[in-house]
């Protein structure tokens, strides 16, 4: 049986938002160099839908970059599948932070940020030259530069060394790990682990390593098509396969063979372009 949470490089689409590729016309991704930042993301909308966002432990900043109405959001992580408006024909350009960060050129508490979205410009002092400038470049890679050189110097947050080593432990095992564990690594107290990495990224260890297990298990979905459920679930940590069904349902608002139905039939990863 192949280890599933055996530490490995992430895929180059990992914390994907998938209802998000299978509702575009054209969806592209650019890789980033700095570590707060997992990738950057461009998408135009085939029609205007209430699109699913699914936990994934990230921050996004996305822009409609709509001629008329443009507009810039902050969106925290969801905790459970949560719908999200999209507007027919508009363009939208994004940037994902890495699971955990917390941006720091915004002048709002992490527990604040999470399942929410938030209108940028008015809880940032640094973003509206740069959102200006953003909504009216229609390239993925010219956004980034102007995306980087306005805020590359306050794109960390003051993240503890406490929860940035909770966080690298919770992605090398893909989501399967006690508090035991972390402990034992750290020489701290559950409470204090607790409370330190609650503060730092508006969600408890338990939650996050939930959606980071999650995430994993969309990312092999996508990439596997002969994927057995009940080794899946037994990989991952779960109790058992209903667990992992439970889970998985609640998180993603389908169920894993539902999952990978829509995926194939809609030729997902044809769908992404690495640009």
């Amino acid at each position: 049986m192949v280890n599933l949470c055996a530490p490995r490089p992430r895929h180059p689409t990992a914390y994907e938002q998938p209802w998000f590729v299978l509702n575009s016309s054209r969806y592209s991704v650019m890789p980033s160099e700095h570590p707060a930042i997992s990738h950057f993301y461009a998408f135009d909308v085939a029609q205007s839908t209430d699109v699913l966002a699914v936990p994934d432990g990230c921050v996004d900043i996305v822009f409609d970059c709509d001629a008329t109405r443009p507009t810039v959001r902050i969106c925290g992580t969801p905790l459970e599948a949560q719908r999200v408006e999209l507007h027919q024909h508009h363009h939208y350009f994004g940037v994902r932070f890495s699971p955990g960060v917390i941006p720091g050129f915004i002048n709002v508490l992490a527990a604040d940020l999470t399942e929410q979205e938030l209108d940028l410009l008015k809880v940032s002092g640094f973003a509206q030259r740069m959102f200006e400038n953003i909504v009216q470049t229609p390239r993925l890679e010219e956004q980034m530069r102007l995306f980087n050189d306005y805020l590359a110097p306050r794109l960390m947050g003051r993240t503890s060394k406490l929860t940035a080593m909770v966080i690298q432990q919770a992605l090398v095992h893909r989501g399967d790990l006690r508090i035991q564990q972390l402990e034992d690594l750290s020489g701290y107290t559950s409470r204090t682990i607790h409370r330190q990495f609650s503060q730092d990224t508006g969600m408890s260890p338990k939650i996050f390593c939930r959606i980071i297990r999650c995430q994993a298990a969309l990312e092999t979905l996508n990439t596997q098509h002969d994927v057995s459920f009940s080794e899946l679930a037994l990989d991952l940590g779960f109790s058992d396969q209903s667990h992992f069904l439970r889970d998985f349902k609640k998180l993603v608002s389908t169920t894993p063979c539902d999952y990978q139905r829509k995926i194939v039939q809609n030729a997902y990863s044809d769908r992404i372009s690495f640009a």
